[in-house]
């Protein structure tokens, strides 16, 4: 997706906390997405409603490989333009504000895979400023999805705030979801979703009320991220091409093709830099992917310190057996010692090599190494350089490399370039608490090889300047993509051919395109933007283009950066190698300069100073700047949000016993809870029982435990119980249609949809809306899976008496008759007897053939928040 592939995120800032002068009256975000390609535009209407002048700030986050195509603002019915040049022309105002003392680069990193781009202005008394933004970029398809992003903190309420999506896509659109980290059941009303084959219109415009956080408040709920996913329909042949003004892109991800057994050596980093969280997570995430592993394929594992150790002499098959070994050594591996990077790499090389002398790799196999490691070298060879240079002549284009750098200590730039020589790529795993999840995601990404060598081929008369045409690998969920100009007397069908090798015999797609077919496709006026397949090819090249300056000679460097120059002065982007320069009006601040940041090897600039912001209560005030107080509008990335937890649970919705709670808990209302009184591990409403609710205890559990089963419905939920601790330590809820896992401990609730995994932590609030479920959870720390005429599955970690995990249920009434499992078996033909004469506080309930005794006790209902509430209930121990 994109994000996953993309990212998008927009918003505007002023100082509103401290004054209320300035005033945000409107903030419209129009993206309109045609054919992958994202051109969005932000624009920010303020007012200043004061006796004097006052600052307004304009503050985005965009994605980092978007390129900025435009900036103005416009005072007092004059448009002052951001003007694009090339970077050593606007050196001179750049170096004259950084002389000054002044933040000359307005746009910098920011999060994962954003950054931001922010610019003030003095506004006069009663005076309106337009601010205007607009950027491009191609979305890439990253595990099976295109996403874009919008990170929204108004920090205030917008009389008018809309945001308008439109995608139009020719193949037709499969599927379409929204995720929101502020969306409330009343917000959610401002949002609309239309769409048919091929177009999709997604409007969010909240009124000032659904804004506000409560009546009469000034504070807006607007706060985290709007996000979109979508993927379009594809088929086993040879791809699209599409055809707009003269220019052509070829989209390439054909469907139903077996994956190719790979031959995957893990060269995993244990030097002391290591210790601690780092090994622990490695550790964790290589668990699981050894776990993935397909039975065609593969692998060994090298660790490295000091010295280079290999776990067994070659390439094992990823038997049953062998994983559960290759598993136990990986929990074993500790941090300690120097690094060096340069014998590990050559050691998995010739392991590599021996076992194709040896004739060991499956014919028409495929040969990654991935490496993982947070430092520079430090034993060995240390020279970045010969290192770069022994791995390249060593590998001599027969292996795939992947380097995954852990943290900003790492020379990241030493890493990339090692990678992109030997036919992969590099990527950060950020620090933090999802770690873990990253390195799994990376995996997925490489895990199932489609082809190989795959070369598209189009008639030289036909078309001229393509974009790169020759790929290594293809993976599974991603996307090749091949654009071009048409020739001026080109034919009227474009026909192409992708070659390639599949596991078992080499492949040609045959493609054609009828030109004028395709013209007519993109001529709507309503839901593109025009000569889009121009910026597209473009953008693309010049992406190309910098990448291959990474590992080109400082002759092909020179030659390479003139042409991605020449492109991106042409096109107006902002890329590396140009600057925009902000020009304002006469009597404020000089000329400003945009430059697009550049990945490095050490902290970008501003994280650190985001990063010890965002664990401060203070980081939801206003912070100064060199002319007063600044609002930042955009929250930090996800990975560094505040948590807040509130003192006390709010009300719930209807859970469990299926009617709705009243008034918000008053904690001096509630009476104390006998300390004997425990909370059951489960409360159930039986559906049409003249008995009253069910309380189940787990006490003699161990391992995994199937909690119940519904084939019917396509859901399964299993959960592993601590009977020393009386709790969960985790419960994993499994739905077939849609495809969802959800993986919940007391830490964190883990997602896992496409193959793609996202965590969360508990009392962030979460609206989801897929195809077919509904996902939300509140700042109460309730989560709840909802399909429509289906059961309602609710997740609740409880930290008051009791404390765990929980399981609620809601609308059992639609289990059906097939449904099983520890607590499915109470929703199947349940027969109470009457109670004894002598103790009617004893019964016996039957389930299917088994006889429990059920007896009536004081527990603690847990829904209603803290300290819980006593009731009195059948209680039956499993």
């Amino acid at each position: 997706p994109i994000v996953a592939g993309t990212h998008m995120s927009a918003s505007q800032s002023a100082t509103t906390h401290l004054c209320n002068d300035i005033d945000i009256y409107s903030l419209t975000v129009d993206s309109k997405v045609s054919s992958r390609f994202a051109h969005t535009v932000v624009t920010s209407r303020v007012v200043n409603k004061g006796s004097a002048a006052r600052e307004a700030t304009f503050q985005m986050e965009l994605p980092r490989k978007a390129f900025i195509t435009n900036f103005s603002m416009i005072i007092d019915g004059v448009t002052y333009p951001g003007n694009i040049k090339e970077k050593a022309a606007a050196q001179e105002q750049y170096s004259a504000a950084v002389a000054r003392g002044e933040s000359a680069g307005l746009v910098k990193t920011t999060g994962r895979k954003t950054e931001q781009f922010q610019v003030a202005v003095s506004v006069a008394p009663a005076a309106k400023v337009t601010f205007e933004l607009v950027y491009e970029e191609l979305l890439a398809r990253h595990l099976g999805v295109y996403e874009l992003l919008l990170k929204v903190r108004p920090q205030q309420l917008v009389k008018h705030l809309q945001m308008d999506i439109h995608i139009f896509e020719p193949q037709g659109i499969t599927f379409l979801e929204t995720e929101s980290t502020f969306m409330t059941n009343e917000l959610a009303e401002a949002l609309t979703t239309s769409q048919n084959k091929t177009k999709a219109h997604i409007r969010f415009k909240p009124t000032l009320s659904q804004q506000q956080k409560s009546p009469g408040q000034q504070d807006t709920i607007l706060d985290g991220n709007f996000i979109v996913r979508y993927d379009v329909n594809r088929t086993v042949s040879g791809g699209s091409i599409q055809i707009e003004n003269g220019y052509f892109v070829h989209y390439f991800a054909p469907e139903g093709l077996s994956a190719i057994p790979k031959n995957v050596i893990f060269v995993i980093d244990k030097s002391g830099s290591m210790m601690g969280k780092k090994i622990q997570q490695t550790r964790e995430a290589l668990i699981k992917i050894l776990g993935d592993l397909g039975s065609h394929d593969q692998f060994n594992l090298i660790s490295f310190s000091g010295e280079a150790t290999q776990w067994k002499r070659g390439l094992l098959p990823a038997s049953a057996e062998n994983v559960k070994e290759a598993k136990s050594y990986a929990a074993g591996i500790q941090a300690q010692g120097g690094t060096n990077i340069n014998d590990a790499m050559l050691m998995a090389v010739q392991l590599l090599e021996r076992a194709n002398r040896e004739e060991l790799l499956p014919a028409r196999s495929v040969t990654l190494i991935i490496l993982l490691t947070d430092g520079d070298p430090t034993v060995g060879e240390t020279n970045p350089s010969r290192i770069q240079k022994n791995v390249r002549e060593a590998i001599h284009g027969q292996h795939s490399l992947f380097c995954l750098g852990f943290g900003f200590d790492v020379s990241y730039a030493f890493l990339e370039k090692m990678a992109l020589e030997n036919g992969g790529l590099a990527r950060r795993i950020y620090e933090d608490s999802d770690s873990a999840l990253q390195l799994q995601d990376f995996y997925q990404e490489v895990a199932n090889p489609l082809l190989k060598l795959v070369a598209f081929e189009y008639p030289s008369n036909a078309v001229e300047a393509v974009t790169q045409d020759n790929f290594r690998l293809f993976f599974k969920g991603s996307e090749l993509v091949v654009a071009g100009k048409l020739r001026d007397q080109s034919p009227d069908v474009l026909s192409a051919k992708v070659r390639g090798q599949l596991h078992t015999e080499n492949v040609t797609f045959v493609m054609e395109s009828r030109v004028v077919e395709q013209e007519s496709e993109f001529r709507s006026p309503k839901y593109i933007f025009h000569s889009f397949m121009e910026r597209l090819w473009a953008y693309l090249t010049i992406q190309q283009l910098l990448e291959q300056t990474v590992s080109a000679s400082d002759a092909e460097k020179q030659a390479l950066e003139a042409r991605a120059l020449s492109l991106s002065l042409n096109y107006s982007f902002v890329t590396p190698l140009t600057s925009m320069v902000i020009t304002k009006p006469e009597g404020q601040e000089q000329s400003q300069v945009a430059e697009k940041p550049v990945e490095n090897g050490g902290y970008p600039i501003n994280v650190v100073q985001f990063i010890n912001l965002s664990f401060e209560k203070t980081s939801y005030l206003p912070r100064l700047g060199p002319r007063g107080p600044i609002h930042p509008l955009l929250l930090p990335h996800p990975s560094h949000r505040v948590t807040w937890q509130p003192p006390l649970l709010q009300a719930l919705p209807e859970v469990l016993v299926g009617k709705p709670l009243s008034d918000p808990l008053r904690a001096s209302t509630i009476p104390a809870v006998p300390a004997h009184v425990q909370a059951p591990s489960f409360i159930l409403p039986l559906p049409g029982q003249s008995v009253d609710q069910l309380c189940v205890d787990l006490k003699h559990s161990q391992g995994p435990v199937k909690l119940l089963s519904d084939p019917d419905q396509g859901i399964e939920v299993t959960g592993h119980y601590e009977t020393e601790k009386a709790r969960f330590s985790w419960i994993e809820v499994t739905f077939e249609h849609p495809l969802l896992q959800v993986h919940a401990t007391p830490e964190h609730v883990v997602v896992i949809r496409n193959r793609k995994s996202s965590e969360y932590k508990w009392k962030e609030t979460l609206y989801s809306v897929m195809p077919g479920l509904k996902m939300t959870m509140d700042k109460a720390g309730l989560l709840l899976l909802s399909v429509p005429d289906r059961v309602t599955i609710g997740l609740l970690s409880w930290d008051g008496p009791g404390e765990g995990l929980r399981l609620l249920l809601r609308d059992t009434d639609h289990f059906s008759s097939h449904i099983s499992g520890s607590l499915g078996q109470f929703y199947q033909n349940v027969l109470w007897e009457s109670p004894a004469a002598a103790d009617d506080s004893k019964r016996t309930v039957k389930v299917q053939g088994h006889d429990y005794s059920a007896t009536r006790e004081l527990k603690l209902d847990y829904q209603e928040g803290p300290p819980g509430k006593e009731i009195s209930c059948w209680t039956v121990v499993l």
